[in-house]
């Protein structure tokens, strides 16, 4: 009998916990959406152009070289003319150290000592390095002291290098900004997230000349519709490609705990039981063809391979794979 009460008082603190998460969830969503409705956004003067663009993943989900290693978790290497940007640094699941990231940047011939800037696109554990890092608001390249430069960093919140990895200072950007000649930070579109509370995301366009908008996202956790709306009001010019993380893990998850798929609750704005579904894919390739891309490369570290085969069936031959070591030749 007392095993009995022990187990309903159990239940009925694991539902008073759920109850609390949905009620938070309805306000943030509120909240978020009402912030995303009060945001002006003006268009960019002079944001500039690149001649040439190339993005090298580093960290990703797939690859066709046995030499280099693949997580759940994101960062590219931008080649953006002569300015090297790390999108990212990557989940280092194992905390290893080297990390994955490191072990791949090695076999690939780069060095620290290349990059010329770091963006985070989110302060998510897949792309800060690891858990302790997202709890501890640090960013990581891996658990092993990392040898870097007083470069800038640009985040979205507030966030510190690690340790590991001392050096860069972080600067908070939350409106659109031009880093640098054609590169330009979007600006945070606000989303409040099941579980993972509110999710200020920033992603990367950068202005290619004679082409146009090539956008770099880390997991477009704020909507691929409202990030082309975002484009759309900074830029006269077309969106050329659209690059990254899409956050569909649909019909599969890259992150299991047991057989709950994870990523599929806690990327959504919605109660559990509605998360995210086949619908949204739709809806998110219906808003892409809108805009005709000339390339579409989704990330496979945060969407399943049902999701992709759907945008390979839609896009055809304008579907490049994301893959660890494959450069995307704009």
């Amino acid at each position: 009998m007392i095993l009995l009460y022990i187990f309903l008082g159990l239940i009925a603190i694991l539902a008073l916990i759920f109850t609390k998460k949905i009620l938070q969830l309805k306000k943030g969503k509120q909240r978020a959406d009402a912030q995303v409705s009060a945001i002006k956004i003006n268009k960019l003067s002079s944001p500039g152009t690149v001649k040439e663009l190339s993005i090298l993943p580093l960290i990703d989900y797939y690859t066709d070289n046995p030499n280099l290693k693949t997580e759940p978790g994101v960062s590219y290497l931008i080649f953006a003319d002569d300015t090297k940007i790390l999108l990212d640094v990557g989940f280092n699941k194992k905390k290893e150290h080297p990390s994955p990231l490191l072990h791949n940047m090695k076999a690939l011939g780069i060095s620290e000592s290349d990059i010329d800037m770091i963006f985070i696109s989110h302060p998510h554990l897949d792309h800060v390095g690891g858990m302790r890092e997202q709890k501890e608001k640090t960013f990581s390249l891996s658990q092993g002291h990392v040898s870097l430069q007083n470069l800038p960093v640009y985040s979205p919140v507030g966030i510190l290098a690690s340790p590991w990895n001392p050096g860069p200072e972080t600067r908070v950007i939350e409106d659109p900004a031009v880093l640098k000649k054609g590169i330009v930070s979007i600006g945070v579109i606000p989303r409040y997230l099941f579980l993972m509370g509110n999710t200020p995301e920033n992603s990367l366009a950068i202005n290619v000349a004679g082409k146009g908008i090539v956008l770099i996202i880390g997991c477009g956790h704020q909507t691929i519709e409202r990030i082309i709306q975002r484009t759309q009001a900074l830029f006269d010019e077309p969106i050329y490609a659209i690059i990254g993380g899409l956050h569909y893990p649909v019909n599969g998850g890259r992150i299991m705990i047991g057989p709950i798929n994870i990523q599929r609750i806690v990327g959504s704005d919605r109660p559990p039981w509605v998360s995210i579904r086949e619908s949204d894919v739709k809806k998110a390739i219906a808003a892409i063809k809108k805009v005709s891309p000339k390339i579409i490369a989704l990330s496979p570290h945060d969407s399943s391979d049902w999701s992709i085969d759907q945008f390979k069936q839609a896009f055809g031959d304008t579907y490049v794979d994301v893959k660890v070591g494959e450069k995307i030749v704009i």
